[in-house]
């Protein structure tokens, strides 16, 4: 697709460089000369120095023949502005990036009227993200499939699991309805048979409806129980949405901020929250407003030196899930090596969300990738196919399949009815289908077929 970018920022960067790595023709275009050559020159795309919101320079960034224009300006209000224009030029579909919590709470009274195909915010999306990593704070990392219905989960294995030393094949565990897709070990990644043997310290993903997952885990000893008491440190905007998502699903939260003003400020819009007026790098304060029984804790503050900092500390002092927000990716390599339990970037979500919408698009276009996540340090994807009616795959049994290696299908869903496929398994036109593999740039699920 060919897709023009307004905003050579953090997020506008992000966006970029996850769509051009998906082979789309990239523009980008900012008011920043420098902005623009550092973007265009790091990744290779065409880019244009003038004002996004302006109709002669999203002409000239190609608009009147792109099929999407983001916009991801700094101003909510010029990224508006920026899409009207952009339909104005003949743009059929328009991405905008939304943070003010009060134009996100309306956007959906004007969107028809603004031509908006997507509004996006980075701090909601960034709590959505945490609130499902607190929903099972012991998991390492939840992706969902077929709109929510199916979830995969990343858990690291005790030693004193009873499925230590196991054949996947022997764990007979609610068989049929929780399936081991990956396992990481030592720094590698397998796509497992029924033949490997689990081993503590396995960190495996396992794919299934998210209350039937809670039952396997309790069984196979993994700690993977629901945060209710959660400390936020930090009140920005991902706290505000996060604290709204958190209480809804029943869980105590307190938020800690140190801006007395911000404090009066999130007593009023979160009234069912605990506001503290104080400062989260105190260590005596954070103790004293109880670190030590929280089941979740995040790190939302504004520099990303605080947030490393404070979460290196309540490692040692707290058994929380902890969170750390990093907008600075830059910093990853030293945090590869921290062992954090979750780190959260969301100026790149928003790209992978973006990303995700731009695959739904596609698939109307011809291309059947509905979802796409990369999983294990980028090392796995884990893709949701739309089956269509001529497929290679279609009414051929699992086993009599001549699949890739390194592949394996892990779910089916039949007009709302998930399967988790055995050999004896069909797939059919219409269903979707989810597989996972260490293969590259999957485009069609004929691709999952060996070409030998």
């Amino acid at each position: 697709m060919k897709i023009v970018v307004v905003g050579c920022g953090k997020v506008g960067t992000s966006i970029a460089t996850e769509l051009n790595s998906e082979g789309h023709e990239i523009a980008v275009v900012d008011i920043k000369h420098d902005a623009v050559t550092r973007l265009s020159e790091s990744i290779d795309v065409m880019g244009i120095e003038g004002n996004g919101a302006t109709y002669e320079v999203l002409v000239e960034a190609g608009a009147q023949t792109a099929d999407l224009v983001i916009a991801a300006a700094a101003r909510d209000e010029i990224n508006l502005y920026t899409c009207l224009m952009a339909k104005a030029a003949g743009t059929p579909h328009t991405i905008a990036r939304v943070r003010n919590p009060e134009y996100t709470k309306d956007l959906y009274r004007v969107k028809d009227q603004l031509g908006l195909s997507m509004a996006i915010n980075p701090e909601l999306t960034a709590a959505t993200e945490i609130s499902r990593l607190l929903r099972f704070s012991g998991a390492l990392e939840i992706d969902s499939f077929s709109r929510g219905m199916v979830e995969l989960i990343k858990v690291a294995i005790p030693h004193d699991s009873h499925i230590n030393d196991k054949k996947i094949s022997q764990i007979d565990i609610l068989k049929g309805k929780v399936r081991i897709c990956s396992v990481e070990r030592d720094g590698k990644v397998y796509i497992p048979n029924g033949d490997f043997v689990i081993k503590g310290g396995d960190k495996i993903s396992v794919v299934s409806k998210a209350e039937t997952a809670a039952k396997f885990f309790k069984k196979i000893n993994v700690a993977i129980g629901r945060s209710r008491d959660v400390i936020l440190l930090g009140g920005g905007k991902v706290s505000y949405y996060l604290a709204l998502k958190l209480i809804k699903s029943g869980a105590n939260v307190k938020i800690i901020e140190k801006n007395a003003a911000r404090c009066t400020e999130l007593a009023e819009l979160i009234p069912d929250a605990v506001i503290i007026h104080g400062d989260c790098m105190d260590q005596d304060l954070l103790l004293s407003e109880g670190i030590e029984h929280a089941d979740g804790i995040a790190a939302l503050m504004d520099y990303d030196e605080e947030n490393i900092l404070i979460s290196l500390y309540l490692k040692g002092a707290s058994k929380a899930k902890i969170i750390t927000k990093v907008n600075n990716t830059s910093f990853d390599s030293i945090l590869d090596n921290l062992s954090f339990d979750r780190i959260i970037h969301p100026k790149s979500l928003t790209g992978e969300y973006i990303a995700r919408y731009i695959r739904a698009m596609q698939n109307s276009l011809g291309s059947n990738v509905e979802t796409l996540y990369r999983l294990n340090d980028d090392r796995t994807e884990a893709l949701e196919f739309r089956v269509k009616q001529n497929s290679r795959v279609c009414g051929i049994m699992l086993q009599d399949l001549n699949l890739r290696d390194n592949l394996q299908i892990i779910c089916i869903n039949r007009h709302g009815k998930i399967i988790l496929p055995q050999g004896s398994d069909v797939i059919m036109p219409d269903d979707t289908v989810v597989v996972i593999t260490k293969h590259k740039g999957l485009s069609d699920l004929d691709d999952i077929l060996s070409k030998h």
